[in-house]
């Protein structure tokens, strides 16, 4: 018998008050997501000045629209974004800007057309259908990581479909190397939120300097392999000959190596990590939620990879719902370069917008219950009602995700393969924890138990 009511996962609760200098510079190492003030969810705009200059945070789909659309140009990715991230994927399309990134985008756009896109699904249809076999030859009621386990099938699905199999010998590599990132070296170091110069030592960096080297000495030998198999005349049509032979379609110049370097780290840690651990947290809500689960265990029957958003509207909501009370990127952060007003704030160069869609998705002025898990938003017919910019999974305006549709389809596909064949139950009463590490990951990983499932 399911329980009454929608269920509603645990989330760290609202401040009663703003935190201080302390506490901040506290929480933005320790967990980003536990700044947040009540505040911050039942009002559109907040704004304060500090030691450290102003910041507004923007939650008004209006407001968000102005920044990330149509005034995008005045702003800049946030200073300590590219502090964090910059030393690995600083030329990388995620944090270029200006013409470094208007010519990365024209380059890279194209590789994710639908046309050159459409023969993957078959294939990850494939490699889904093997791991989930994998899965279940496994003794009954065994219990899995299902963070690591979709880390694992999303980076492989990445090598097979963008990468021509060539990086899936190095998953393993490349999943300690994340994790390693990610518990260090990802992370807001106080001296980058207090703006401190970059040439002094930051905690994180130097204990996740390991993780960054052997990111940065795969892909080099990686793109040095490449290189060699073009001149050679036999390398494949993928995502990494395609960078490297690039021209911008206005000015016909090519990428750097270290711009292909970058992109391909960026596809490598975005495109896979993001898609992870929104997967874990859908299994982990429908193992709470039989109802929603038996609607797209009905669709998974039915699922065709070719075409996957057919006849499967419950597969995506589902998904679509997760991103929205688990965004995989929880904060998106600008720094303006230029005056401008936003909803009637007036905001001067070097000042901090905040856009959160942790905080965006469960606004009280903006959803129905936000902290309930309600896939029948996002069915056809309630979807179209949503604002655009009250809800960005994948960011909005010019600098949205370019690899959006890919993952979403991705998603669709390794959801239909699983709950097609098994189902993945919750071990335990208690609910896992929220925190923010770039992406949004439960603290003590999800552990869910495998059953077979009789079509």
């Amino acid at each position: 018998m399911d329980a009454p009511g929608p269920f509603r996962p645990f989330a760290p609760a609202p401040r009663a008050r703003p935190a201080n200098l302390v506490e901040l510079l506290w929480l933005m190492w320790r967990d980003p997501l536990r700044i947040w003030s009540v505040r911050h969810f039942r009002e559109p705009v907040l704004w304060g000045e500090g030691r450290f200059g102003r910041a507004v945070t923007v939650s008004d789909p209006a407001g968000v629209r102005r920044v990330l659309l149509d005034n995008a140009a005045a702003y800049h990715k946030g200073r300590v974004q590219r502090r964090v991230l910059g030393p690995l994927i600083g030329q990388g399309l995620l944090l270029a800007e200006g013409d470094a990134w208007k010519r990365a985008r024209r380059t890279v756009a194209p590789l994710f057309a639908p046309r050159r896109l459409a023969g993957s699904n078959r294939r990850m249809a494939e490699i889904a259908e093997a791991r989930v076999s994998e899965w279940l030859a496994r003794p009954a009621d065994s219990v899995i990581d299902v963070d690591r386990e979709m880390t694992r099938l999303t980076f492989e699905m990445l090598s097979a479909t963008l990468f021509s199999d060539e990086i899936g010998e190095q998953a393993e590599g490349f999943e300690k190397a994340v994790g390693a990132y990610t518990r260090t070296a990802a992370r807001a170091d106080p001296l980058d939120v207090m703006g401190a110069p970059a040439w002094i030592p930051r905690l994180g960096r130097v204990m996740g300097g390991a993780a960054s080297r052997w990111f940065e000495d795969a892909v080099a030998r990686l793109v040095a392999e490449r290189r060699a198999r073009i001149a050679r005349g036999d390398a494949p049509d993928d995502l990494m000959t395609a960078l490297i032979r690039a021209q911008d379609p206005e000015t016909g110049a090519g990428l750097s190596d270290v711009e292909v370097s970058a992109n391909i780290l960026t596809f490598i840690l975005a495109g896979h990590e993001t898609t992870a651990r929104a997967l874990g947290w859908t299994f982990h809500l429908l193992s709470r939620a039989p109802a929603e689960r038996r609607a797209v265990e009905a669709e998974a029957e039915t699922f065709d990879p070719e075409a996957p958003e057919a006849a499967s509207p419950w597969i995506r909501a589902v998904f679509e719902e997760t991103m929205r009370l688990f965004p995989p990127a929880p904060v998106i952060t600008r720094e303006a370069v230029v005056d401008d007003e936003v909803l009637g704030v007036a905001v001067h160069p070097r000042t901090q917008m905040l856009i959160s869609p942790w905080v965006l998705h469960r606004h009280e002025l903006l959803w129905d219950d936000p902290a309930a898990f309600r896939p029948e938003r996002f069915l056809p017919g309630e979807r179209e009602q949503i604002d655009r910019f009250a809800y960005l999974p994948f960011g909005g305006g010019p600098r949205v995700c370019v690899g959006a549709a890919f993952a979403v389809k991705e998603a669709m596909i390794i959801i239909a393969a699983v709950t097609r064949r098994m189902r993945l139950d919750a071990v335990t009463d208690a609910e896992p924890t929220p925190v923010q590490r770039i992406t949004l990951r439960a603290r003590k990983g999800l552990r869910l138990r495998l059953a077979p499932r009789a079509p």
